[in-house]
């Protein structure tokens, strides 16, 4: 086998890539440390960690996402979200990348998207750094060593980030591009070594694809009961809200921590490793994932560290407040080894409400959990995106607008549609800010979370005594234990109580305008469930 080095019998000409230096095929994680290393991409670390720095771009550049405009995807894509580009401005793209690739290494990785095999796509990644190639390791599904010889793609993702888009002639807004094109079976990323891009893009794909097999994909973590994979869970949630913390709760089996799909057997990962944002981690309120930083081959994403004994400063943000780290799922000793669970008996919905407004957690019904998904409300947490420095409010409709390239009813039914199937109860949980906004209140206790959501799932929540929220209509517990009674009812940590009834009825007139688009695709329950 000639696999996890430059393979003589390789080729890319299925991809039509050719002319280009040595090509390095399915190394594994020591090569690809060292040859990264030997590259000058990145530094060691303590354990055997990469630490790497990503330049100017350290977050996610949605702004330059695009979809090619062809006939087959005309009228599924959703155009008001997706950045169109011409099929033009793609093969002139495409030619001009390759082009520029000619003579240079290039480091391939075949894996798959899915842990389901029924739902599964087979990627080969194409990338111009070797550290790339060791984080797409850790992201994706790795196939065993002897499928290897006959993996066929069915999708192909080229990341070249000293490639630099034109505008003009490529059809893009700036000279980083993310250009995904379904026809060819085709992305092209261009002008950024931020590499959570490569993860996002395969994640992307599955949101297309999926759902024409009534499968929901779903930007959330996921977990399950220990021996049990029928009492599963998943957690909807935009970057900063606290998804793969809160999955990550060491008296349940972790499924994943961020993309899965739920399918008519039961609910999978399409990952196979974790992305954890690293600012303020510490050893012990999060003892699993903090021990991953010191990991071999653990990805190590722009963090300021000693340069002497390498110990990393978890709270210095002066790179960026998106430091991250990339590391392969059975780092986690609770992690599922299939990635599979049952159907959801808890849908958790987790918000960052910057305006200190929201409770700490509420009971939906399924018209409102419908209506609260399709809001997607959440603030946009410092570093995820470019220019974000911080917390910013906005509607993320299906908790990942940016990953959606339907439109957010296609996956809105779909939620509803399993949710009367199987029964799940949803909850909507705030884990921004409390006693004021942000500025003047803090954020919620991490501690007052985890027992609440740990009453929810063992179903103990079920039989607290409720309250009707009057501003958003859903029901709040007036008492669970270990959490303080105050801390249930948001208008009561605040100072000033007249200060949040300004700021709730703020919030209410955001949701009611923001959802002014959905009312032509919605039903009366779910309309009754909106704020009028």
């Amino acid at each position: 086998m000639t696999n996890g080095r430059v393979n003589p019998n390789f080729s890319l000409t299925d991809q039509g890539i050719s002319g280009l230096g040595d090509v390095y095929y399915n190394l594994m994680e020591p090569a690809l440390v060292q040859t990264a290393l030997a590259r000058g991409e990145g530094t060691l670390g303590k354990g055997g960690t990469f630490l790497v720095t990503t330049g100017k771009f350290t977050g996610r550049s949605p702004k330059d996402k695009h979809v090619v405009k062809s006939p087959s995807v005309l009228d599924t894509i959703w155009w008001e979200n997706n950045a169109p580009m011409t099929e033009a401005g793609f093969d002139t793209l495409y030619t001009d990348m390759l082009a520029h690739m000619q003579g240079r290494d290039y480091f391939v990785q075949d894996l798959v998207g899915g842990a389901d095999p029924k739902h599964a796509i087979n990627v080969r990644m194409v990338t111009e750094l070797a550290w790339h190639g060791l984080f797409i390791r850790h992201m994706l599904r790795r196939p065993d060593r002897d499928a290897l010889d006959d993996f066929i793609a069915d999708f192909t993702v080229i990341n070249c980030p000293s490639f630099k888009a034109d505008p003009k002639k490529h059809d893009c807004n700036s000279e980083t591009v993310i250009a995904m094109n379904f026809d060819r079976k085709m992305i092209l990323i261009g002008g950024t070594e931020y590499a959570g891009e490569n993860k996002k893009s395969v994640f992307t794909l599955l949101n297309y694809l999926l759902p024409e097999k009534g499968v929901m994909p779903m930007h959330c973590s996921a977990n399950h009961a220990v021996g049990n994979p029928v009492d599963a869970a998943v957690f909807f949630g935009l970057s900063g809200t606290g998804k793969t913390t809160l999955s990550a709760d060491p008296g349940r089996t972790l499924i994943g921590d961020d993309e899965h799909g739920w399918s008519n057997t039961g609910t999978f990962n399409f990952e196979g490793g974790c992305y954890a944002k690293t600012i303020n981690l510490s050893r012990e309120a999060e003892p699993e994932i903090y021990a991953t930083t010191e990991k071999f081959g653990t990805v190590i994403e722009n963090m300021v560290y000693d340069e002497e004994t390498k110990e990393l400063d978890f709270d210095d943000d002066s790179l960026t407040a998106n430091m991250r780290c990339a590391y392969p799922l059975h780092y986690i000793s609770n992690a599922s080894a299939k990635a599979i669970g049952g159907h959801p008996k808890n849908i958790i919905m987790l918000t960052c409400d910057a305006f200190g407004v929201l409770p700490p957690i509420a009971r939906l019904t399924p018209a409102q959990a419908m209506y609260h998904f399709l809001s997607g409300f959440t603030s946009k947490v410092a570093g995820t995106e470019r220019g974000v420095t911080e917390p910013e409010p906005t509607f993320s409709t299906c908790f990942g607008a940016p990953f959606m390239p339907r439109r957010p009813e296609v996956y809105g039914n779909l939620l509803r549609e399993k949710i009367a199937e199987h029964g799940a109860t949803c909850w909507l949980v705030n884990t921004g800010w409390t006693g004021g906004a942000y500025g003047k209140g803090s954020r919620m206790p991490i501690r007052a979370t985890r027992a609440l959501l740990t009453s929810a799932l063992d179903g103990s929540l079920a039989d607290a005594k409720f309250r009707k929220d009057e501003n958003f209509g859903f029901d709040v517990p007036v008492g669970v234990s270990g959490v303080a009674d105050i801390l249930l009812d948001p208008r009561r940590t605040w100072d000033n109580a007249e200060a949040y009834d300004r700021q709730a009825a703020k919030l209410v007139g955001m949701f009611a305008d923001n959802f002014q688009k959905y009312l032509p695709f919605i039903d009366d329950e779910v309309k009754a469930a909106a704020i009028s």
